[in-house]
């Protein structure tokens, strides 16, 4: 008799994954990849990257299962896995511009562009779309990722706090800074 996996919470997943069910940690990647996904993008502004960190993120939610707080929502930990991904990274790419060796983050208007002629209103949208990632991963990693946690994400003020270890009033200052330092990058 097979159980239907898609049934099971994300607690009771975690318990059979961690006991070595393959299947069951597949159901929570496919559960949570792309909220997990557009969360690291919009902090990287690299899709390659974006999908590289993703994958770490669910490699060290795997080995970590057995710590996983089932009173927790299974989204505010690995969303928290996937912030101290992407804040690895960050140091990672500082320390390689430091010596050098990063490339200029590229264009994502570019990497996305299709070889199919496109309109102006498109292309002005992709443009501005681009502009605005960049600018927001350009932000602080203290107003980027409340911004990220509760704009992309979607999660309330304390579960962006839970997530980061500060107050919801930390939380709340740190997007109004954010929000007004887009807003003085991007006029």
């Amino acid at each position: 008799m097979s159980v239907d996996l898609a049934a099971l919470t994300d607690g009771e997943l975690a318990d059979s994954a961690s006991q070595g069910d393959d299947r069951a940690f597949a159901e929570i990647v496919r559960r949570h990849r792309q909220r997990i996904y557009r969360l690291v993008l919009a902090s990287v502004a690299d899709p390659d990257e974006a999908l590289d960190l993703v994958q770490e993120t669910f490699v060290s939610a795997h080995g970590a299962l057995r710590r996983y707080d089932r009173e927790r929502p299974m989204t505010a930990w690995l969303a928290r896995i996937a912030i101290n991904k992407c804040r690895d990274w960050s140091r990672r790419r500082a320390v390689r511009r430091l010596f050098g060796l990063a490339a200029p983050i590229d264009d994502i208007a570019e990497l996305h562009a299709d070889d199919r002629p496109a309109q102006d209103v498109e292309a002005e949208d992709r443009a501005e779309l681009a502009r605005l990632t960049r600018a927001i991963a350009e932000l602080p990693a203290t107003q980027r990722e409340p911004l990220l946690l509760c704009s992309v994400d979607g999660l309330s003020q304390a579960d962006a706090a839970a997530i980061l270890s500060i107050s919801e009033k930390a939380v709340e200052t740190r997007i109004r800074r954010a929000r007004q330092t887009l807003r003085h990058r991007l006029r």
